[in-house]
């Protein structure tokens, strides 16, 4: 049916109709899933599983085609933003750190703590300009990636974001380039 110049013609109502259902389902999916919970965007702010160790603690582990790499006590790897400079405080702040958190002390804490694998000579800290304290290794502050929920992940290695490229650390201090 085709409609006066003050109405959708049916070409029209054919080039809405996709957009139209590409809405429905986005705006379904974004609801609910078939058991009824919400979907959880891969940046949620629920607290990733839990190993052991508290998240002040930076140790080292396995991650498949990284070799070991550094991570927190709950054993998400860490990440150095190569933007940053060794032996300063970080330059990632505004979307950058929504994007990619900084490993910091909880409050109350004074100091990182040392777990297997890792050299305590090169753990440390550096002044964040929100008032908190990021941990460091080997001078490079330390970040999180959300998407990595689960030990063993690594999918921020080698991603170029928030204005440079993000790499896995090693327990010697380097940025991991290469595959082992």
């Amino acid at each position: 049916m085709i409609r006066s110049s003050n109405g959708p013609t049916t070409k029209g109502i054919r080039r809405l109709a996709p957009t139209a259902a590409i809405a429905l389902v986005v705006g379904l999916a974004a609801g609910c899933s078939d058991s009824g919970t919400a979907i959880k965007s891969p940046f949620s702010t629920s607290p990733p599983v839990v190993q052991h160790g508290p998240v002040s603690e930076v140790k080292a582990a396995v991650v498949n085609g990284l070799g070991p790499v550094l991570v927190d006590g709950q054993g998400i790897t860490l990440y150095l933003f190569e933007t940053d400079r060794q032996g300063q405080p970080s330059k990632c702040y505004d979307i950058c750190a929504v994007q990619w958190p900084a490993l910091v002390l909880p409050s109350g804490t004074t100091r990182p703590s040392a777990g297997p694998g890792i050299n305590p000579a090169l753990l440390g800290t550096a002044p964040r300009t929100d008032g908190t304290t990021q941990i460091t290794y080997n001078g490079w502050p330390l970040y999180l990636w959300p998407p990595d929920r689960a030990p063993g992940k690594a999918t921020g290695q080698a991603l170029t974001n928030g204005g440079g490229i993000w790499y896995v650390v090693n327990p010697s201090g380097d940025a991991v380039k290469t595959l082992s």
